[in-house]
């Protein structure tokens, strides 16, 4: 079951943004497996996310690596979850 996921951020900034990507990276994290959407929009002081997931278990791996990398960051993020119905390409 594909999720999506709509993460309420608090703290994110374009910096910090950059500096989860780097990091997730050194983990062998940045295309973790699961994910097939990622958009990153916003304010470039409040930064939001937007996920889509092939399901919860690939997800709540990945916020194992995560979750420390933006606590470490001061960056809060709650997930809101829902399945998803449909995605349509073009």
């Amino acid at each position: 079951m594909a999720i999506v996921i709509k993460f309420t951020v608090e703290g994110m900034t374009a910096d910090k943004y950059t500096e989860t990507l780097k990091r997730l990276a050194a983990a062998g994290a940045a295309a973790p497996p699961g994910r097939s959407y990622h958009v990153s929009y916003g304010a470039k002081d409040n930064l939001q996310v937007i996920d889509v997931w092939d399901s919860p278990q690939t997800f709540e791996a990945f916020g194992k690596t995560l979750v420390p990398i933006l606590k470490s960051l001061g960056v809060k993020a709650e997930p809101v979850i829902a399945e998803v119905n449909r995605i349509q390409m073009r």
